[in-house]
């Protein structure tokens, strides 16, 4: 078998899919995150697939893998990882076909039948969260996740601390303990407030806390870990194994939080998975993203013991006019019931994408996040 061509697709509403075909007739899907620049990613995806696997036989995946990344004298970063991930993503979905088994079982088969998600809610800034938790209830949902904060000066006034207790605390006036809630501070949150925070929502029960601190900041995280017994959780912006070896060795994280379509695919997620676990750390790996980024999750979940909870975006607020299981040829691959969905158990992904069902996404750089405090200084959003 022999790679002959690819195509990368930039579909609305923020997604980027490549597809890689096969002198075989076999064709493997993979998803990107977009990194902030669609362009830069799809140029380097094109680079990575010239130089390294077109004409090449893609079974051989972790030698492509250790080539691409390796090949590079520049290595890691946020593009040329996300990048690779989708590719590697798109070589797993290959081989599963070529062998005509789903990926979880050459990950190892499944250590579960079905993986328990959560939903999002209040958007980007938090409001309207009890009803909507309600709503994620009744429609079958177990847990949700939502932000902490809006802005967060470095050190903030107390209002700030407990308009997100009152927040959290609102849901479970709403729905008491049946749902449970992860908060996510994005980022937004300097250390001194992560700590305040940490400590006044912890009467609430927080599945986890997310993202306290900045990835940059992560030598902060004992810290704020100190002043709670809620699980802490981080990864999205973290893209290599090396990343996460660095956390672990910390000792304050509970729950790590890789994104396969950034964190370099299937290969790379699933070694961060087993060195987590060593660490007796649970995988929860960062989702908000379309179909194959799903499905991918869903096959490392499927194998990874550690797996605890998988994020999902069907209904998120970034998913304007098209939502998660509209380009899927058969929507029906993703079963949700009862606060689970079913593992794809089609040969590789087990997903089959619609492409004429694709609509173009045009980069559009003026609807970069940008926020400000009151002072006119620049806001972690």
């Amino acid at each position: 078998m022999q790679v002959t061509e690819y195509t990368v697709y930039a579909v609305k509403p923020r997604w980027l899919f490549t597809r890689i075909e096969t002198d075989t007739g076999l064709v493997g899907w993979g998803e990107h995150v977009a990194a902030g620049s669609p362009s830069a990613v799809a140029e380097m995806t094109k680079t990575l697939l010239e130089r390294y696997v077109v004409g090449e036989d893609p079974r051989p995946i972790q030698d492509c893998w250790e080539t691409m990344y390796r090949g590079q004298f520049y290595r890691g970063g946020p593009v040329m990882m996300a990048a690779l991930a989708g590719i590697d993503q798109a070589l797993w979905d290959l081989k599963g076909k070529h062998l005509d088994v789903p990926v979880y079982e050459l990950l190892g088969g499944k250590a579960r039948d079905r993986v328990r998600t959560y939903t999002w809610i209040g958007g980007d800034r938090p409001s309207d969260v009890a009803a909507e938790a309600r709503e994620r209830l009744n429609a079958g949902f177990t847990a949700v996740k939502m932000n902490a904060t809006e802005e967060v000066r470095r050190v903030d006034s107390p209002d700030v601390v407990s308009a997100a207790a009152d927040r959290i605390g609102a849901i479970r006036d709403a729905v008491g303990d049946d749902l449970d809630v992860a908060l996510d501070f994005h980022g937004r949150v300097a250390k001194p407030m992560a700590k305040r925070l940490a400590e006044a929502v912890e009467p609430h029960s927080p599945f986890f806390i997310e993202e306290p601190v900045l990835a940059e900041h992560s030598e902060a995280l004992p810290a704020v870990a100190a002043h709670t017994s809620t699980p802490v959780a981080t990864g999205e912006r973290m893209y290599t194994r090396a990343a996460f070896k660095r956390l672990l060795e910390q000792g304050a994280v509970d729950v790590v939080q890789p994104d396969l379509s950034h964190a370099g695919g299937i290969t790379e997620v699933m070694r961060i998975a087993g060195m987590a676990d060593a660490y007796d750390v649970a995988l929860a790996p960062h989702c908000p993203l379309g179909p194959i980024a799903l499905a991918a999750c869903l096959h490392v979940d499927a194998a990874a013991p550690n797996a605890l909870i998988q994020e999902q975006s069907l209904g998120i607020h970034y998913n304007e006019d098209v939502d998660l299981l509209d380009y899927l040829a058969d929507p029906g691959v993703f079963e949700y019931d009862d606060g689970f969905v079913e593992v794809p158990d089609g040969p590789g992904l087990g997903i089959e994408l619609d492409v004429d069902a694709f609509e173009e996404w045009e980069e559009d750089r003026s609807s970069a996040s940008v926020w400000r405090h009151a002072d006119g200084s620049f806001a972690e959003w």
